[in-house]
């Protein structure tokens, strides 16, 4: 269970994502005096044996790092298919016509939201496929703040990338990021930050393995920008104060913590939990 709790906390997200918009642009007034010909120019000066060197240091397949996030915060958003409402931050996945709503509110690097996943997520997809409800999903990278990094960012946008393929592949997709196999440890590298990395999880996934447009759009960062606006509207959910958090309609699900509800974390616990708030 990863906590959110404070009001604060929730305030200084938002505060960093506006300096993050402000500083790129200064720092595209910068590179634009830079740029020669199209490529940036590493301007190397020495005074009293100190260098000083301005280069670029974003991109690349590896993930690019707090640079590339920085161009993010003003590049043009690219909304994945299969998403709606504003700047396409409204993920609704299974049958449209299912009268009850399960929202999971998750961040990718945190390790509550994977023990979850792994064993109730079986639980969910059998639902989804079953019509019994349809499921909300809203996605946060707060824990990138509070780890350091840029993996819950960086797998948001990957996972942007597999929701343009197809709602089944995102799911899997998620699956397979939040499984034993591939989740990093919350104290260990930031492997998610990788994008090699995401390409090798997104390969055990039928409808991602080897898709050239799936793999270029996780290498050019072309959801970045919606992973910040899905990242934003996250914030705006204030009676979310950890992940995972679990909603069957307007009910959390769970049992009370002083974070919150600690979501269900067996398929029969959830099962029981969910009847119950469908009944009303």
């Amino acid at each position: 269970m990863s906590n959110r709790n404070s009001q604060a906390n929730k305030q200084a997200a938002r505060e960093r994502l506006r300096v993050e918009r402000e500083r790129q642009k200064k720092k595209e007034k910068i590179r634009r005096q830079l740029t020669v010909g199209g490529s940036i120019v590493a301007v190397l000066a020495v005074a009293g044996g100190i260098g000083v060197a301005v280069a670029n240091s974003g991109g690349g397949d590896s993930g690019g790092g707090s640079a590339k996030w920085a161009d993010a915060a003003s590049a043009k958003l690219v909304q994945p298919a299969n998403t709606s409402g504003k700047n396409g931050t409204e993920i609704i996945v299974g049958k449209k016509d299912a009268k009850h709503t399960l929202s999971l509110f998750e961040d990718a690097r945190c390790p509550g939201c994977a023990g979850f996943e792994q064993k109730v997520g079986e639980t969910i997809q059998k639902d989804l496929k079953a019509g019994k409800y349809k499921a909300s999903i809203h996605l946060g990278t707060f824990l990138d703040n509070n780890l350091q990094g840029t993996g819950s960012k960086n797998a948001l946008s990957a996972m942007g990338a597999a929701l343009n393929v197809s709602p089944d592949a995102f799911l899997k997709f998620k699956e397979a990021l939040f499984s034993k196999e591939y989740h990093p440890e919350e104290t260990g590298p930031d492997k998610f930050a990788d994008n090699n990395y995401l390409i090798k999880v997104a390969d055990t996934v039928p409808a991602l393995k080897g898709n050239a447009k799936f793999q270029d759009a996780v290498k050019a960062g072309t959801y970045n920008r919606w992973a910040m606006e899905m990242s934003e509207a996250f914030n705006g959910f204030e009676d979310v104060k950890s992940t995972p958090t679990v909603k069957m309609d307007d009910t959390v699900l769970g049992t009370d913590s002083a974070n919150g509800k600690v979501a269900p974390s067996t398929p029969d616990a959830f099962n029981a939990e969910v009847d119950k708030a469908m009944k009303g």
